[in-house]
């Protein structure tokens, strides 16, 4: 064989070799980058408990894939049994045998699938739907939510309890409980003899003659024990301790914007929720008239109700109900408006959240650099039985799951045994009326 002929064939056949490795490196590259294909959903059912006295509800989704699942947090306490026809007989048929990949995807069709959008029942079904592809995500991909949503922005989340009571006396003793178990925040409220207060055991006395014979609220006298009880609370716990206290949108606008001046000198870390929804507008009277931090949003369910009271700095703290605006992706992107504009978080975290929905709070918690505060409520230990991994509390600091998802399991055999009541008011969880004296229904 000639010289050339020997290159050629050498280079023929090194050419040869070069192309079947680039072949062999490019199939195993798709290969890792496929992995698994995506999930689809196998099925969508409602999981309903009531272990502490409040109805709770989870949707979980089951892809086809065994052993992964996911589920997400959709209680709207209130009118509980209207969620789950919402997702079995609506989400569930417009979502089987769609790939759980796609969540932004599928949270904006399933929004517009109703035409009618923002309403408390749908926004907390998709909130299930939403939550549990969130936890699907994280089991894929073997990391907890939060790495997936950036990662931690702090180590463990600050959060606030509540201490009520009949009397001062009553609400300084809770508070110093508290402070004792290491906490740092504390929301105030006390009764009011005679009347309905709100998230305060009342007493009987005054000297009251309504014209009705249901419960009895006034908001004059309610706004002068508030302020009464927060002059206590600072000469008696304190300098250092955060003090809050939920309005509960009771008071009148104009007595809203006095109840928030006079407060100021009391150096609180918020007032939440002076006035209604409705009258969102007061903001701004309220902000000429004072710098007391306020905190708002717990019933919002509409982005035309925050997006204001945010981009134009109206509010310190956003504090929705997290199932109530859609879940996770909303919420998420509600937490990084508000960076933009100077607000902090601080979202709803009551009894009516299940460990689920307390979880996805945590989370946004730990990786919005704006966070504010949590709400927090104690698990019971019926709760623990049934939702297995919620977040745990420590020195007044709650600590988000290492495990992947939202790092909870729920055992259903569990649940069953604490199935929904018709409530203490045989209302089927919802409030009852409350009216001034001389019988006009008040917000709640």
């Amino acid at each position: 064989m000639d010289r050339r002929r020997f290159f050629g064939v050498a280079g023929a056949a090194g050419a040869v070799g070069l192309m079947s490795r680039t072949a062999r490196a490019e199939e195993q590259a798709e290969r890792a980058l496929r992995a698994m294909p995506a999930p689809k959903i196998r099925d969508i059912s409602v999981i309903e408990c009531e272990p502490a006295g409040t109805r709770l509800t989870v949707v979980k989704i089951t892809t086809d894939q065994d052993g992964l699942y996911g589920y997400g947090c959709a209680t709207f306490t209130q009118r509980a049994d209207l969620v789950k026809p919402a997702v079995e007989k609506y989400l569930k048929p417009f979502l089987l045998g769609k790939t759980t990949d796609r969540i932004e995807d599928i949270w904006q069709s399933c929004y517009d699938s109703s035409y009618w959008k923002n309403g408390p029942v749908l926004n907390n079904a998709l909130s299930g739907i939403d939550q549990a592809l969130w936890d699907i995500k994280g089991r894929q991909a073997n990391m907890p939510v939060y790495q997936l949503a950036g990662g931690k922005c702090r180590e463990a989340v600050d959060v606030y309890v509540h201490a009520d009571g009949q009397e001062y006396a009553d609400v300084v003793r809770a508070s110093k409980e508290y402070m004792a178990q290491g906490f740092r925040n504390i929301r105030v409220q006390v009764g009011i003899p005679g009347l309905a207060g709100y998230s305060a055991p009342h007493g009987e006395g005054g000297h009251f003659k309504p014209l009705h014979n249901k419960p009895l609220f006034e908001p004059a006298y309610d706004m002068r024990r508030a302020l009464k009880l927060l002059e206590v609370c600072r000469q008696e716990l304190g300098e250092e301790v955060g003090l809050l206290h939920d309005m509960h949108e009771r008071l009148t606008p104009n007595e809203a914007v006095l109840f928030c001046k006079e407060a100021e000198k009391f150096d609180m870390f918020f007032l939440e929720d002076p006035v209604s929804p409705e009258d969102i507008g007061y903001f701004e009277q309220i902000r000429q008239n004072c710098a007391t931090p306020l905190a708002m949003g717990e019933l919002f369910n509409n982005p035309h109700e925050w997006q204001p009271l945010i981009s134009q700095r109206l509010i310190d703290y956003i504090r929705v109900h997290v199932s109530q605006v859609g879940g996770f992706s909303p919420a998420r992107k509600i937490a990084i408006l508000s960076e933009a504009f100077g607000v902090k978080t601080a979202w709803h975290g009551p009894g009516d959240v299940s460990p689920v929905g307390h979880m996805a709070n945590v989370t946004l918690d730990i990786v919005s650099y704006n966070f504010g505060i949590q709400e927090y409520t104690p698990f019971n230990d019926h709760t623990r039985e049934i939702f297995q991994g919620c977040p745990e509390m420590k020195d007044g600091y709650l600590w988000v799951s290492e495990k992947p998802g939202w790092g909870i399991e729920i055992d259903e055999k569990a649940a069953e045994k604490f199935p929904f009541t018709p409530g203490r008011n045989g209302l089927n969880g919802g409030w009852g009326e409350i009216r001034k004296l001389d019988g006009t229904v008040i917000k709640q």
